[in-house]
């Protein structure tokens, strides 16, 4: 049998270890939320493309702000944290080195939105049967403009994180549109066609985190978000108690100024 002093070190070493692990942050919790649009929704903008015939039988539409006309969902909100040098749960290391992708496919981008971090591949890609080129021209980095036929694939890396979603257009066919957000931490979300977003596994501390979508701009949905610098912050409790709830956002935030 172990004796007592064996059995006390022990426990005092399994507590300690447990509180090492604690302070570390390796508690670890789930943030959501739902984009709601405070308002009458919009009417569904279509986008003519009548020069390209390929493309006419695609039904092509203004993404810049799209609304679920039962539910009121926003979608294509990107949240993501802000705070510096953010502890990343090991999960994580999985997808670091994974390719992302968006397509041409049916005259548009799909996704509309990617999030990726700094350390994984943009695979741009084009599903269409006729060309389409790809410009993007992050701020800082290296700019492409890549021609793809029909199945072809161009892969890229971006070697500085991007404070603004970048931008990616067809010069072919004017209206297509998309972006790229390209973070140092794998904690983005971009909101599904019912206004949900969820951030998994984030360190149970105190977090930043920052509100974007396309045509508002940097996004301050609620009265007690930082306005000047669009962001909010939260203490993050381990497990799936983190929920924002809806977040209701004002038709006039996506008015011209």
């Amino acid at each position: 049998m172990k004796s007592h002093a064996a059995i006390l070190t022990a426990v005092v070493s399994l507590a300690f270890g447990w509180g090492i692990e604690a302070a570390n942050g390796e508690e670890w919790g789930t943030l959501k939320g739902r984009f709601v649009y405070d308002g009458e929704p919009p009417k569904e903008q279509a986008i003519p493309t009548d020069k390209e015939p390929m493309c006419a039988k695609h039904k092509v539409v203004n993404e810049e702000l799209v609304v679920n006309r039962e539910n009121h969902g926003l979608k294509n909100v990107v949240v993501f944290v802000s705070s510096k040098k953010v502890k990343e749960h090991p999960d994580y290391k999985k997808s670091a080195g994974d390719k992302v992708t968006i397509d041409n496919n049916g005259c548009r981008f799909e996704p509309h939105i990617v999030a990726m971090t700094l350390s994984q591949t943009l695979e741009i890609k084009n599903s269409d049967p006729f060309s389409h080129n790809s410009n993007l021209a992050p701020l800082g980095d290296e700019g492409i403009n890549p021609v793809l036929t029909q199945d072809a694939t161009y892969d890229y890396k971006f070697h500085k994180i991007q404070k603004l979603p970048v931008p990616v257009a067809c010069n072919i066919h004017t209206w297509m549109k998309g972006y790229i957000v390209v973070k140092d931490n794998p904690y983005i979300a971009v909101s599904d066609a019912d206004g949900n977003f969820e951030l998994k596994d984030l360190p149970a501390e105190e977090l930043e985190f920052t509100v974007w979508q396309e045509k508002a701009g940097w996004l301050v949905a609620r009265s007690d978000w930082d306005k000047k610098k669009a962001t909010f912050k939260m203490k993050i409790k381990p497990g799936d108690g983190n929920d924002l709830g809806e977040i209701k956002v004002s038709p006039k935030l996506f008015e011209k100024k």
